[in-house]
């Protein structure tokens, strides 16, 4: 994401007055499915909330904390998760906030699906800024996320995880550890026995339901954060 591209986003649901704000970086195939992902939240869910998209622009690249080579197809993994999480806490966040009049300390779950789950996974550990994360089916096969996890704690204030019974059912070597990746990544966050974190099944392959699994994590988040 260079300096020079302007940061977007969208403000999909507002409350009247919200007491949480709820950020997901999404592409195109994510936002066909807001108005589901914004109604389950709505049906289950029964604090006020605002939710805004960053959609973005290049999904391997904006992504990804460091570069790694390409497990599918030929598009290798860059380097901008940095610049994504600057430009997300002190532009998306601050001008939210603003445009709908609310307070500056207003509690903020970030999450999103697949690499965008991953993104908000590994943000947990660089910011204090979440008052949760959502990490629904996270990529956390990627190349050398379990070594970075093992030696470093995050700070987001709960964490949602979550991943489909058939995802590592699959004949790529890499996507195939994603079953062992994230029982571990649950096992270094505390476990069963934390009460800030959760590891949820869902039934079906990496693509089925993508919005509502998302949702239920955002559910999940503003009711631990708002309790």
């Amino acid at each position: 994401m260079d300096k020079t591209e302007p940061i977007e986003y969208r403000i999909l649901h507002h409350d009247p007055v919200p007491s949480i704000l709820l950020v997901q970086p999404v592409d195109e195939h994510d936002m066909q499915g807001m108005d589901g992902l914004i109604g389950y939240i709505r049906g289950n869910c029964g604090v006020p909330f605002a939710l805004a998209a960053v959609p973005v622009r290049d999904w391997n690249r904006d992504l990804s904390p460091w570069e790694a080579p390409a497990v599918f197809g030929d598009q290798a993994f860059g380097s901008g998760a940095a610049k994504t999480l600057e430009c997300i806490e002190n532009i998306v966040i601050p001008g939210v906030l603003e445009e709908l009049g609310l307070p500056e300390d207003m509690p903020v779950v970030l999450g999103g699906y697949s690499l965008a789950g991953f993104f908000s996974l590994w943000a947990s550990y660089r910011t204090e800024r979440f008052a949760g994360v959502c990490a629904a089916s996270p990529s956390v096969w990627f190349p050398g996320w379990m070594d970075y996890a093992r030696q470093h704690a995050p700070l987001a204030g709960c964490v949602y995880l979550s991943l489909g019974d058939r995802e590592e059912k699959t004949r790529n070597r890499t996507m195939a550890a994603v079953g062992e990746c994230i029982r571990e990544q649950y096992r270094l966050l505390g476990g069963p026995e934390a009460q800030n974190v959760v590891l949820e099944w869902n039934q079906g392959n990496h693509f089925k339901e993508p919005d509502i699994r998302t949702a239920k994590g955002f559910v999940w988040c503003v009711e631990r954060v708002c309790k």
